[in-house]
């Protein structure tokens, strides 16, 4: 019976081994990307504070400024841009983003517009609205694909069709702490007060008409920066996970060694003491 023990905890020896190997091989990739990731979300930051001032800029520029972008209107209906990722094993990152989403819609109807397999495959299985289906690889949406994004959110939003637009994506903080972040892209809150002074500047066909145009780009930015603090956040998490389940794995080995040990010196033990009886049998 003991040498059965012995057996069986020898191979789940093995089997905790093994994944201990596949959680360190992920913590390293995680590692080696995040790099790279950590520099492209920290130039997207640059981009979208220099959009944000000129937006702020072209509001402040004369008093009858007005567009249908900074109207508030009777919201009937949202839709969630939200940023998730393409896998799990990384903590509680997309649960939270998810999370994050029902806590903000509470009983207004929305629709979303998912990034990341895990968002398409999450709001799908809920049975939500979805607006788009073009970007389920976090990792792989370019400027090109965001800018295709913001013109599609700019024009449904003139038409009506929802009424607020918010975008849910993880906030890159440290390489220990990503949280969960919302922010309303449309109708756009410009806080004139913290627009630069400039001399007055003459915009044409009119500022509004400049600040129209110029929307599509800075949903654009914006979606893009949070896919880069999303993506960044993701690996972050993922490596944090994969390294707190290593040590757990080592930890577990080393339980097992021990019983392992134990198993076998019980039933080494146990042989010695059945020879010793069967020679005093015999004599």
């Amino acid at each position: 019976m003991g040498g059965a023990s012995a057996r069986d905890v020898k191979n789940r020896i093995h089997s905790v081994e093994s994944t201990m190997h596949i959680t360190k091989a992920m913590q390293l990739v995680a590692s080696s990307k995040l790099k790279k990731a950590k520099e492209r979300m920290e130039s997207s930051r640059a981009f979208f504070t220099a959009l944000y001032d000129t937006l702020s800029d072209l509001a402040a520029a004369n008093g009858d400024f007005s567009s249908v972008f900074v109207r508030e209107r009777e919201v009937r209906k949202n839709c969630f841009v939200v940023v998730a990722g393409d896998r799990g094993l990384a903590g509680g990152y997309n649960s939270n983003v998810f999370r994050t989403v029902h806590e903000t819609a509470g009983d207004t109807p929305f629709c979303v517009l998912p990034v990341g397999k895990k968002a398409l495959e999450y709001f799908r299985k809920k049975r939500i609205e979805i607006v788009s289906e073009d970007y389920a690889v976090v990792s792989s949406v370019d400027l090109a694909q965001c800018s295709t994004l913001g013109k599609q959110l700019a024009e449904s939003f003139r038409a009506g069709l929802y009424d607020a637009v918010y975008l849910v994506y993880t906030d890159f903080v440290s390489m220990l702490l990503q949280q969960p972040a919302i922010k309303k892209l449309l109708p756009l809150s410009v806080d004139n007060t913290h627009a630069r002074k400039k001399e007055f500047i003459l915009y044409e066909p009119s500022a509004s008409g400049v600040f129209n145009q110029i929307i599509p780009e800075y949903l654009s930015g914006m979606a893009y920066g949070a896919i880069c603090e999303s993506y960044a956040s993701e690996l972050a998490a993922r490596r944090t996970a994969m390294d707190s389940a290593t040590k757990n794995a080592s930890d577990m080995i080393d339980a097992l060694s021990l019983q392992y040990n134990r198993a076998r010196q019980g039933a080494i033990t146990q042989e010695i003491t059945e020879i010793v009886a069967g020679s005093e049998g015999s004599a």
